[in-house]
């Protein structure tokens, strides 16, 4: 639980990140409109192009954060998911195994 929390005060770090700069972006924009360097068409443009690269970068901070995670869960020992659900498979195909065993030595 506490690595989960762990994980969950990073995203939140970097959702406040990106909203700061976000926020900053426009700020920016809004000034260089007011100071006549762009005209609000321009400032629009610039602010979708940066959103759009900022959305691409966080994809891959997404995909290499799950790499990462993926490699640390590996180094504890953490099974996965289809290892988990191997085993089940095999011990519902045992204790069936000791079901028929039992029913014929009762017959």
């Amino acid at each position: 639980m506490e690595s989960n929390n762990w994980l969950q005060q990073l995203m939140m770090v970097g959702l406040g990140t990106t909203s700061l700069v976000a926020e900053k972006l426009r700020q920016v924009s809004d000034d260089l409109v007011k100071d006549g360097k762009l005209n609000p068409e321009q400032a629009k443009a610039v602010i979708d192009d940066i959103a759009q690269q900022l959305k691409s970068e966080q994809g891959n901070f997404d995909v290499q954060m799950q790499r990462q995670m993926r490699n640390m869960m590996q180094d504890l020992g953490v099974a996965r998911q289809s290892e988990v659900d191997e085993l089940r498979g095999r011990i519902d195909r045992l204790e069936r195994q000791l079901r028929d065993l039992e029913n014929k030595l009762w017959r």
